[in-house]
C-alpha cells in the first residue's frame, strides 16, 4: 500500500515536471497571447472658432477623406468682422496718403523758410558792412537783425513740422500694419467656419446637429484614423526577450475569425507603469485576471501585412497573437 502511494506520488511529481519541461520547451518556440486588441488613433476634431452649427455634412459611421467638409458654422459674424477690419485698413491707407501730402507740404515750407533765411543772412551782412562805414542807419540795421532772427525761428519751426509730420506718418503706418494683421486674423477665423477632416477615416459617435453651439478647442467630431490601425499584444515579460522588431507574427481577429493574418512587429515597449493611476505617458497593463496574478506584461505593437479584405478593422476588437521567436 505504501509502495502504491509512493509510486503515485512520483508519477504525479514526474508528470508535473514533464509538463513544466514541455511548457518551457514549447514557449521557447511559440509565444502566444490572447491579451491583444485592435488599436487605432481617434482624431478629435475641434473647431478653432466658436459659432453656431448651420450644417452637418457627414453621418455617423460615414467614411471620409482628408479635406472633406464635416461642419459649417454660421459665417455671418465673422464676415462682419472682416468687413469692419477691411474698413480700418482702407481708412489707414487714406491716412497714409494724407501723411505723405502733409510731409510734402512741410518740406516745401522748410525749403521756403531756408531760402528766406539765406536771403536775410545775406541782407544782414550787407547792411552790417554798410553800417561800419556809416552808410546805413542804425534803425535799418536793427530791422535786418530782427528779420534774420524771425527767419531763423521760421526755419526751426519748419524743421520741427517735418519731424512731427514724419512721426505722425510712422504712427499711422503702424496703425495700418495693425489693421492689416487684425483683418488677416478675421479672415483666418472666417475660413475656420468650414471644418474639414484632418485625416482619412470613419466618423464615430456623431451627435452634433445643426443649431448646436460649437466651441473653440472643444472636440465636436471623432474620426477613427484609417491609416493608424495596429495590433497591441500584451506579452509576458519572459517572452519579450526573444522578440525582435521586424519579426513576423500571426494574428487571429475576433472580428474576422477563422483566419490568421500575417503581421510585423513594429515596436516593443521598453517600459510600463506599475501604478494604475499614473500619467498617460506609460501604459498600464493589469497584472491580474480572474483573481490570478500573472507576470508583468509589456505591449508589443504589430502592423498587419495582410489585413482583412477591404481593410475592415474595428478599433477595440479582441485579437490573439502567435509569434515564433
Amino acid at each position: 500500500m505504501a509502495d502504491g502511494s509512493a509510486r503515485r506520488f512520483f508519477v504525479v511529481v514526474g508528470s508535473i515536471a514533464a509538463a513544466f519541461v514541455i511548457y518551457e520547451v514549447a514557449t521557447s518556440f511559440v509565444a502566444f497571447t490572447n491579451d491583444a486588441f485592435v488599436q487605432a488613433d481617434l482624431v478629435a476634431v475641434a473647431p478653432q472658432v466658436t459659432g453656431q452649427v448651420v450644417a452637418v455634412h457627414v453621418a455617423d459611421n460615414q467614411q471620409v477623406a482628408r479635406g472633406d467638409r464635416l461642419l459649417s458654422l454660421d459665417p455671418v459674424p465673422f464676415q462682419l468682422l472682416v468687413a469692419g477690419h477691411q474698413a480700418d485698413v482702407e481708412e489707414a491707407t487714406a491716412q497714409e496718403a494724407a501723411d505723405q501730402a502733409a510731409i510734402a507740404l512741410t518740406l516745401d515750407a522748410q525749403g521756403s523758410a531756408a531760402a528766406t533765411l539765406q536771403y536775410m543772412r545775406d541782407n544782414q551782412r550787407r547792411l552790417a558792412a554798410l553800417g561800419r562805414n556809416q552808410d546805413v542807419s542804425r534803425a535799418d540795421l536793427e530791422r535786418a537783425d530782427d528779420s534774420l532772427t524771425r527767419a531763423a525761428s521760421a526755419g526751426d519751426a519748419a524743421m520741427a513740422g517735418i519731424s512731427q509730420a514724419r512721426a505722425m506718418a510712422d504712427m499711422h503706418r503702424a496703425a495700418k500694419a495693425r489693421a492689416i494683421a487684425e483683418m488677416a486674423i478675421a479672415q483666418w477665423r472666417l475660413a475656420r467656419t468650414e471644418i474639414l477632416a484632418p485625416a482619412t477615416g470613419t466618423v464615430t459617435s456623431l451627435t452634433i446637429r445643426p443649431g448646436d453651439p460649437a466651441r473653440e478647442n472643444v472636440p465636436a467630431i471623432g474620426i477613427v484614423d484609417a491609416g493608424s490601425f495596429r495590433i497591441v499584444a500584451n506579452y509576458k515579460q519572459s517572452y519579450i526577450r526573444d522578440l525582435t522588431v521586424g519579426g513576423t507574427a500571426w494574428v487571429w481577429l475576433d472580428s474576422a475569425p477563422w483566419h490568421f493574418y500575417r503581421a510585423r512587429i513594429a515596436g516593443i515597449a521598453r517600459g510600463i507603469s506599475r501604478d494604475p493611476v499614473a500619467g498617460p505617458l506609460l501604459a498600464y497593463v493589469a497584472p491580474t485576471t480572474d483573481w490570478i496574478r500573472l507576470q508583468r506584461r509589456f505591449p508589443v505593437t504589430l502592423t498587419l501585412v495582410d489585413p482583412p479584405p477591404g481593410g475592415r478593422l474595428f478599433m477595440g476588437a479582441d485579437a490573439r497573437v502567435v509569434i515564433f521567436p
